[in-house]
């Protein structure tokens, strides 16, 4: 759901942006908190700033791999809900940011001028979407790492259609082509709510897969997941926490690096495999016409436009190379956001003052 320039017009495009700055802003800040830089920071919060930089390469690695949802179209995870429920939700917000900001200018996918409707659509919305809905869930259900996996998924789910229609709302504020929003709107959700079938069933099986094996990772299966239980006298009671202490402790560099060959392997292998059908916002703007005032990106020139190395003629190593580059290169920039932002909370003085929260 990439927009590109010429989509949106300046002034609403200008407006979009000041929302994302904003949005990027406060996540800075509460982002603090969720990585452990804060001063009141939560159990296992220092633990998430090394995996936030790599959650932000997954996301890019899995976008590489449109799959087909319907005749001659295709979907791609956004990734909101994925980061939301991993890191949280304001750290989220900067995964997706960081994602975006490196296809823009290294692959020329998204637009420049259309950067902060990107981000607002694909990492607020999704973001805000997915993260309420999941904390809803997982208060009503059984408190079960099965739950997380299912609000995972019904979050997911929910956070494509929502990103959709925010779209439509900012194309019918400021679209440069006039075509009736109703059509687009019905195009649009009704497309992606298919592609957001293939984001929940992404987002379950990877929060799964690593509530399987660190939960004290998750940030959103923090507090949810049922104590460790010890049988005393015939009777199975709850746990002391210095008897669950060292598996909390343990140095999440297994799972990093797990994830890192994951995240190569998918972006520098199986992304040549996947769908070369247009995605859900290609395939309705060509068949509705709103594409008509298309600009060329700004970065089309890129050594790395469109997901090839210049001048490397065999098409697999190309797109292999690339997305390897791609991955490197978001991993590097995203960590080293994270761990600024947590230094420098970190680096404050001790007498700042604190406000303890509830």
């Amino acid at each position: 759901m990439h927009v590109p320039d010429g989509f949106i017009n300046a002034p609403v495009s200008v407006a979009a942006g000041v929302t994302a700055a904003g949005a990027v802003a406060v996540s800075l800040r509460g982002a603090r908190r969720e990585l452990g830089g804060s001063a009141v920071a939560l159990v296992g919060a220092e633990r998430t700033a090394p995996l936030a930089g790599l959650v932000a390469a997954f996301i890019f690695a899995v976008q590489m791999l449109n799959f087909p949802v319907a005749a001659g179209t295709s979907g791609h995870l956004l990734g909101g809900a994925l980061a939301a429920i991993l890191v949280g939700p304001y750290t989220g917000v900067l995964c997706i940011a960081v994602v975006l900001l490196m296809q823009g200018i290294l692959f020329a996918d998204g637009g420049l001028t259309a950067l902060g409707v990107n981000i607002t659509v694909m990492g607020v919305v999704t973001v805000v979407v997915a993260y309420a809905l999941f904390r809803g869930l997982v208060k009503v259900l059984p408190r079960t790492r099965r739950s997380i996996t299912v609000a995972s998924f019904v979050a997911a789910l929910a956070s494509v259609p929502a990103a959709a229609g925010a779209f439509t709302l900012i194309y019918a504020i400021g679209g440069t082509t006039n075509v009736p929003v109703g059509k687009v709107l019905t195009a649009m959700v009704g497309v992606h709510v298919l592609i957001g079938i293939g984001e929940a069933v992404i987002t379950m099986l990877t929060v799964g897969a690593v509530v399987a094996v660190r939960p004290d990772l998750v940030y959103g299966a923090r507090g949810l997941t049922t104590p460790l239980k010890l049988r005393v006298g015939g009777e199975l009671v709850d746990a002391e926490p210095a008897a669950t202490a060292p598996v909390a402790a343990r140095s999440p560099k297994k799972l990093w690096a797990t994830g890192l060959v994951t995240a190569l392997a998918l972006a520098g292998v199986a992304s040549f495999y996947a769908s070369a059908s247009p995605d859900g916002l290609e395939k309705v703007a060509a068949d509705q016409g709103i594409d008509r005032h298309v600009a060329e990106h700004a970065a089309a020139g890129s050594p790395l436009a469109d997901y090839g190395v210049k001048d490397v003629s065999d098409a697999r190593i190309s797109g292999g190379l690339a997305g390897v580059i791609g991955v490197g290169a978001t991993v590097v920039a995203g960590s080293g956001v994270f761990y600024a932002v947590r230094r420098r909370r970190t680096d404050e003085p001790a007498s700042a003052p604190v406000r303890e929260t509830v």
